[in-house]
């Protein structure tokens, strides 16, 4: 009976994956350092209230600006900093930057995580999708409107589980997360100097006959992750790729703005009528689910649609896949990276069931290995790889069916 109610904890703690949240347990012997920062004490207040009612989490200073929290964190260095960008003096993104000079400095003895906090503007969405490539762990929105009440509902909905699993990754020893530099070959590289690049030496044990697309499903941790990744897989590839990453609007169209700057391929967020296309990305936008069809004139095409959430999530991975499925039976390649929850792995059951090759992104280096975990669980994932040697995996697999 003791075991069982510990398993539900682990599950609550890593969205239904036992194996990889067991060392969420360790929460309850460890103390996480946090400092909010924000020039709202309104919000500030609203956080802390947050942070203090739970067990493992310390809040160690309130701040009202980016200069302030440098000052602060250079006697009394914090784990996590909670960090708005829009403030006076210097603002989310300038001590962000701060933040990760000190931290290359190696001015304390362990890096200090940080998570942005961000408005639904444009302008928020790309300052955020920056922060997340330059370092930021993950990043939480503010509360439009509504009451006191609601409004700290919808923040601990939010931060809490983020901060867990930040903590979680900082007792592993995974704080500091692999680089894809070598796996992210400029674009116009060969197959072979691109997979040499990824310093990958594998023989793929399939011969898939005609791949025709790439689908990527990807949640928490899953900005970091796809410009660490995409761009390498880009560089490789010329086949389509759609991509549903867990975000809400705004944040998709500057994710991909973002990834456009980065890759090979176009990049692009998914319109309602998007045609499938080599050398072309296509993401799911925040708040809509993106299915694939045939339009009249015998074209793959990315729709969108408004149908109710899946697994708590719109865009929902098992949609896209579900559709692919119907589009392209097994002639793709899915892959499952970083994430909370089990999102995908339906949708993978069904490609699986057709033919398709799926890859899940291994423990090590997720953020999260809820969605690749469940998939590993499910036994839908014919490979468990490092994030680095996706990209190549990917190549080696593409270039053997050109034999």
């Amino acid at each position: 009976m003791k075991n069982f109610f510990k398993d539900k904890f682990y599950k609550r703690q890593s969205g239904g994956n036992i194996s990889g949240a067991k060392k969420a347990f360790m929460l309850i012997d460890f103390r996480l350092k946090v400092l909010i920062v924000d020039d709202s004490q309104v919000f500030r207040s609203m956080v802390e209230e947050i942070l203090r009612a739970e067990r493992g989490i310390e809040v160690v200073g309130s701040v009202k600006n980016g200069a302030e929290a440098i000052e602060f964190i250079k006697t009394n260095p914090p784990d996590l900093v909670s960090l708005d960008y829009e403030m006076p003096r210097m603002d989310g993104y300038q001590t962000l930057k701060a933040i990760q000079r000190m931290n290359e400095e190696k001015r304390f003895k362990n890096d200090i995580g940080v998570i942005m906090v961000s408005s639904f503007t444009t302008r928020s969405a790309d300052i955020t999708m920056k922060s997340l490539d330059l370092g930021a762990f993950d990043f939480v929105t503010k509360p439009i409107d509504g009451s006191r009440k609601e409004n700290i509902a919808f923040l601990r909905s939010q931060y809490l589980v983020k901060i867990r699993h930040y903590a979680t990754s900082r007792i592993c020893g995974r704080r500091e997360r692999t680089k894809l530099n070598s796996a992210a070959p400029p674009a116009g590289l060969s197959t072979k100097t691109a997979i040499s690049r990824a310093g990958v030496n594998i023989r793929p044990k399939v011969a898939l006959s005609s791949i025709k697309a790439i689908l990527i499903g990807v949640s928490t941790g899953g900005p970091k992750a796809l410009f660490d990744m995409v761009p390498g897989l880009s560089a490789i590839v010329k086949l389509p790729i759609f991509i549903v990453q867990h975000m809400p609007p705004e944040f998709t169209l500057s994710l991909a703005k973002t990834l456009d700057e980065k890759c090979r391929h176009k990049v692009m967020e998914c319109n309602g009528h998007n045609i499938a296309q080599n050398d072309n990305i296509i993401i799911a936008p925040g708040g809509k689910h993106m299915e694939l069809k045939v339009d009249s004139l015998g074209r793959v095409i990315a729709a969108t649609n408004l149908n109710p959430p899946e697994n708590a999530c719109r865009p929902a991975v098992d949609v896209m896949f579900r559709s692919a499925a119907r589009i392209y039976g097994g002639d793709v390649i899915a892959i499952i990276l970083t994430g909370m929850g089990a999102d995908g792995v339906k949708g993978l059951q069904i490609l699986k069931r057709a033919g398709a090759f799926a890859i899940a992104q291994d423990e090590e280096s997720s953020v999260v290995w809820g969605m690749p975990g469940s998939a590993v669980a499910a036994g839908v994932a014919d490979e468990v790889l490092p994030l680095t040697m996706i990209p190549g995996y990917v190549g080696a697999i593409l270039n053997r069916n050109k034999r």
